[in-house]
């Protein structure tokens, strides 16, 4: 996927399915500022995510989400941004035709958190064989010398965690942050992205200052779950794009 390097890059996240309007929300995204957007696939355990993200899980479950309906719905926005499906294992690995449906889509790329670096070999290379960009994930945990494996076997960028735990609103951007992007800096050629717990316009100019750009999801699927429309979400993402590009 091709990201700016122009500027920092901002991707927004977004649950799939979660409203009945969440495709004129990815737009209001694209208008207002993201560089590229993920966009979580329902998963029934989603044991990564917090509160936040479960909820919007459950939100989109309980309305009938499923994945096939959710990716008919990707072509009307699909091509204007690099849009990053986020989902469990599970899913991809019981069904071998998953990566042609991404891609089908109009998908670029693919996280999936709980997928190993051990046992990443064969997604890595489904996905490469339908032009897919496989992200894999980082944490201040994270020893040096797999740090340096992550970097290199992650293609499109790398997704640094800033906190060991869930996804989820924060007050401040944690201390591990800045340590883990300049472990990561040191060892990767791709850009870097911070995410969980990016909440606020100064917060995002925070992570932005120590890395390549940063992931927004549970501050903004916390306005959508309480009913903002999409020109309020659009109007959020505005806030965060400024913040981060007067750095």
């Amino acid at each position: 996927m091709k990201l700016p390097t122009d500027r920092k890059v901002l991707m927004p996240y977004l649950t799939g399915g979660a409203v009945a309007e969440w495709t004129d929300h990815l737009r209001a995204l694209v208008d207002n500022g993201a560089d590229a957007i993920e966009v979580g696939l329902p998963f029934s355990d989603p044991t990564l995510d917090g509160a936040t993200i479960q909820e919007a899980t459950h939100a989109a479950l309980t309305r009938g989400a499923t994945l096939r309906g959710i990716l008919a719905r990707i072509p009307e926005v699909a091509g204007a941004v690099p849009l990053v499906a986020s989902t469990y294992a599970n899913l991809l690995v019981r069904d071998d035709a998953f990566c042609r449906g991404l891609r089908d889509a109009g998908f670029d790329g693919l996280i999936v958190p709980d997928l190993p670096l051990e046992e990443c070999a064969e997604a890595s290379a489904k996905a490469e064989e339908q032009d897919l960009d496989l992200v894999l994930l980082a944490s201040p945990a994270t020893p040096d010398e797999r740090l340096g494996e992550i970097a290199r076997r992650s293609r499109g960028f790398v997704y640094a965690v800033t906190v060991m735990g869930t996804t989820g609103e924060r007050e401040t951007l944690a201390a591990s942050a800045a340590d883990l992007a300049r472990r990561l800096a040191g060892r990767c050629d791709l850009p870097v992205l911070l995410g969980f717990g990016i909440s606020t316009p100064a917060q995002a100019a925070e992570a932005a200052r120590l890395a390549d750009g940063v992931v927004i999801g549970a501050a903004i699927m916390r306005r959508v779950l309480d009913g903002a429309t999409p020109a309020e979400i659009g109007a959020y993402v505005r806030s965060i794009r400024e913040a981060m590009d007067e750095g």
